[in-house]
């Protein structure tokens, strides 16, 4: 979640400098996907390296199929992105997370895009961690667009749902204009878009927010496309 404010005034004739990003992509995805399992899910990391990704890989690392974002020995000066260099547009995304060290936030991207010229991505996020002083695992924002939450479960479902200390399974499915999120097969967003000018396909991200030292570890990454 990028918790300040991004917009374009150019009808104030204000201009919004952005800062040149160093992302790079030292890998091409294959044309060919991975064989999908019995289910029709297709796994989107291997057991090492980050093909078919792109970011900032000094901030991500694969160990052992677990993608592991940020650092436990200083500080995250700004939000990190790791992407897919694949666009996906209805899906069911499925995968486990936890959040380890200090830092207490981060998410998972979906219908997204990157900025150009600048670190940040716009798009939906299912959240991770705390924000505004309370818990907002398995809840919908708006990552640097709306810059808003678009749908927070109710404290109780939040911690009836969310497992401390553990990993967390997540499902994300998107149909049209439909979103549905599910923490530890608690239903905690169900969430109709009604601006039909918000893009419905987009790469897939995994976030570490900014802030104290802090690992996000994101692992069984697979996607069904519908």
């Amino acid at each position: 979640m990028w918790l300040g404010i991004f917009c374009v005034l150019s009808a104030c004739g204000w201009t919004l400098a952005v800062e040149q990003t160093d992302v790079v992509s030292p890998t091409k995805q294959s044309a060919d996907d991975p064989p999908a399992d019995k289910e029709g899910f297709i796994a989107l990391v291997s057991d090492s390296g980050l093909d078919g990704w792109e970011g900032k890989f000094e901030w991500f690392r694969n160990e052992n199929g677990t993608i592991i974002a940020g650092r436990l020995d200083q500080k995250i000066p700004r939000n990190e992105f790791l992407c897919t260099q694949k666009v996906y547009g209805d899906f069911d995304l499925r995968l486990e997370a936890k959040l380890v060290g200090e830092g207490d936030n981060a998410g998972i991207q979906f219908r997204t895009t990157r900025i150009p010229n600048n670190h940040e991505v716009s798009g939906y996020q299912a959240d991770m961690g705390t924000a505004w002083n309370r818990a907002v695992w398995g809840a919908l924002y708006d990552e640097s667009r709306r810059n808003k939450m678009l749908e927070l479960p109710e404290a109780e479902v939040v911690q009836r749902a969310y497992r401390p200390d553990n990993w967390n399974t997540f499902r994300i499915l998107c149909q049209g204009n439909r979103i549905q999120i599910w923490l530890n097969d608690i239903l905690t967003v169900d969430y109709l878009e009604e601006d039909e000018k918000i893009d419905k396909k987009g790469i897939i991200g995994l976030q570490i927010h900014s802030g104290p030292p802090a690992e996000a570890h994101y692992r069984h990454i697979r996607i069904k496309e519908l």
